[in-house]
């Protein structure tokens, strides 16, 4: 029996993934330069210790850039961008389900703790969850399973008994590498990306009430292919 939900954050509960490359493709813009989504890619879900976007830069351009001035730039426009954004769609109705059926649920994102809580916070979610795993809290982050394990020891449950919720190709190899069935709800930007690996694909969490979504795994239909 299902007794576990577990998200992402960046990406599924909001949608920090468009902001987040657009400041990025600005910056690379000025040099008259491209960041190319697959290069990106590369780092969604797991963080920035995966790709250095500086560095990249600085490679095309083939000199050095100022690197403190322009990530406290890059910030301040991706904060711009997200700061008036509202949870993804079917994010509250889920945890609110999950609230009713009796399951707990937890956070497991790759990225720092203090951007996390500070945007559930925003969002009025900060006391909605039993428990956050947080990547500076970790030695490994996604596509590794640390965050995913620590979040199912901070529940108190096994793998078989949870259910992951991912947008991204990293979150959900994290996800099924901690042996926990992972629904990938992509958005604009890594709906790109290859995520015919995850165990069931959704539209959008509105798509499927979580009640139907735990009487599939329950019953223990593996639909990697089926998009509702």
């Amino acid at each position: 029996m299902i007794q576990a939900l577990i998200f992402d954050f960046d990406g599924l509960i909001l949608d920090t993934e468009i902001s987040a490359f657009q400041s990025w493709q600005e910056i690379y813009q000025e040099y008259d330069k491209e960041l190319p989504l697959e290069m990106w890619a590369t780092c969604i879900g797991s963080g920035l210790d995966t790709f250095d976007p500086h560095g990249y830069l600085e490679e095309l351009i083939e000199e050095s850039i100022p690197r403190h001035s322009l990530a406290e730039r890059r910030l301040k426009r991706h904060l711009e961008l997200i700061e008036s954004q509202v949870a993804l769609p079917g994010v509250e109705t889920y945890i609110e389900d999950a609230h009713r059926l009796g399951l707990k649920i937890a956070v497991a994102s790759s990225s720092p703790r203090s951007w996390v809580v500070d945007h559930l916070t925003r969002l009025g979610l900060r006391d909605a969850f039993d428990a956050m795993k947080f990547g500076d809290e970790v030695v490994h982050r996604k596509p590794h399973p640390e965050l995913y394990l620590s979040a199912l020891d901070l529940l108190g449950a096994r793998p078989e008994q949870a259910i992951a919720l991912e947008d991204s190709p990293n979150g959900v190899r994290a996800a099924q590498n901690a042996g926990i069935f992972c629904v990938a709800v992509p958005n604009p930007i890594t709906g790109q990306l290859p995520l015919d690996h995850a165990d069931l694909r959704l539209t959008s969490l509105a798509s499927l009430p979580l009640k139907q979504l735990i009487q599939k795994v329950d019953a223990g239909i593996q639909a990697s292919s089926l998009e509702a």
